[in-house]
């Protein structure tokens, strides 16, 4: 069992479910500060593991692919609330506070957040609008909301005005190390050619120019060739990485990797 609620539709929200759940692809666009009110939350991408227990908060870099677990511990429902600070808030934010936002930020992708009494009662104030949704949060009260987080954060660890206010393009990263490291992730071309600091075109012929092939045809290939090693060496199932290895179905794993080795791969570890 899951719900969400919006505060302001993408911006603030809470959730919480019953279940444990899941999220392979996490594409993590904006900026992000997370606190738990109750439950576990681990996050992993290519290069880190950050786990979360109830009361801790996390300030998550942009532009990420993630695998995300939410689970719930002690018999309560797991619990979060998320605030997406984009990047026309903190522009905002930025340009009345007279900001500078030439810094480039180089540190951690994700912080832990020590807690404080500031910043647990900011989040004590939003539960209200969380438990009441008929009683919706204004836009303008939203704003202001996010404003106190920002300044919150910005009082308790003055080094984070680089992390928040650089607006910079992502750096042109190792494409070849980017897309060893990401192959499994189902999301469009167009979203690693972001995530490596590249236009598509641009993207679509560094990636030509290193693999010798097209960014769709080289993933399938990547990931048909994983999953033939996780059936010949580790004896895994296909329906227990199917969906890890980016396949969106299992019949549509099985028929692309019949495609490519000429058996299904029940038929393949007979």
């Amino acid at each position: 069992m899951t719900n969400r609620t919006d505060l302001i539709p993408g911006v603030i929200f809470f959730s919480y479910h019953t279940d444990m759940i899941k999220e392979k692809v996490a594409f993590l666009e904006h900026k992000t500060l997370v606190f738990l009110v109750a439950g576990h939350f681990k996050m992993e991408t290519a290069h880190e593991r950050v786990t979360m227990d109830q009361g801790e908060m996390l300030l998550i870099q942009k532009n990420q692919l993630a695998e995300i677990t939410k689970m719930p511990s002690d018999g309560k429902e797991y619990q979060t609330i998320i605030i997406r600070l984009t990047e026309d808030i903190l522009r905002m934010i930025a340009q009345e506070e007279q900001i500078e936002t030439s810094m480039k930020y180089t540190g951690p992708a994700n912080i832990p957040i020590s807690g404080n009494d500031f910043l647990q009662a900011f989040f004590q104030s939003l539960l209200p609008y969380a438990q009441h949704p008929e009683a919706k949060i204004t836009n303008a009260v939203a704003i202001l909301k996010i404003k106190e987080a920002v300044y919150l954060l910005l009082n308790s660890r003055p080094e984070l005005r680089k992390f928040l206010f650089d607006f910079s393009d992502p750096y042109k990263l190792d494409l070849e190390k980017f897309m060893r490291s990401n192959f499994h992730y189902n999301i469009p071309v167009s979203r690693f050619a972001q995530l490596t600091g590249r236009s598509l075109a641009a993207f679509k012929r560094d990636f030509q120019k290193i693999f010798g092939m097209a960014p769709r045809q080289w993933l399938l290939e990547r990931r048909l060739e994983q999953a033939r090693h996780l059936l010949e060496k580790k004896n895994k199932k296909p329906s227990a990485f199917y969906l890890d290895l980016g396949f969106e179905s299992l019949s549509h794993f099985s028929h692309s990797f019949k495609k490519k080795f000429g058996k299904t791969p029940s038929e393949w570890v007979v």
